[in-house]
């Protein structure tokens, strides 16, 4: 099945699930998201000292600096294969870089948004309608980081 296919049938199945999910999580993102990394001294953090939470059932992140919950942070995800998040918005703009898996990015109306593999970036202003999803049958891992706190606000279609 080529990723466009793959796309639209992922959108339908999983959009209620996700949505459900991720509201869900937005209390829990702002109150559990500083990180432990002394933005004072010099870092050097291997990858397997990342320590992930659970924002929800599908969602995990792990902030590596900064605090995603009230200002400026540097944060890791990652998603299950073929899921995707509901419209939203952020208060503040981000910047993505894929680090695994093959992401898709898309924006209210773009009905073929590119895939995105390891390497990739995006940029989503803020207040910019979007989604995001992870369009493998792997788990997607990613990398995001902003100048401000990271939140959540779904948008009705």
């Amino acid at each position: 099945m080529d990723v466009r296919k793959k796309w639209a049938v992922s959108k339908v199945a999983l959009i209620s699930l996700a949505g459900a999910l991720s509201l869900a999580a937005v209390p829990y993102i702002a109150a559990n998201a500083q990180s432990t990394a002394d933005t004072n001294k010099e870092v050097a953090l291997p990858g397997w000292q990342i320590q992930f939470e659970n924002i929800n059932p599908a969602i995990k992140m792990a902030t590596v600096y900064g605090d995603r919950g009230t200002g400026a942070h540097g944060t890791f995800g990652t998603f299950p294969p073929n899921f995707i998040t509901p419209l939203h918005t952020h208060s503040t703009a981000y910047n993505g870089v894929v680090v695994k898996g093959v992401m898709t990015n898309p924006f209210q109306g773009q009905d073929a948004p590119p895939t995105l593999e390891p390497g990739s970036f995006w940029h989503v202003p803020a207040g910019s309608v979007h989604a995001t999803a992870c369009v493998s049958n792997v788990p997607c891992e990613f990398y995001f980081h902003a100048k401000g706190a990271f939140d959540f606000k779904a948008v009705e279609k």
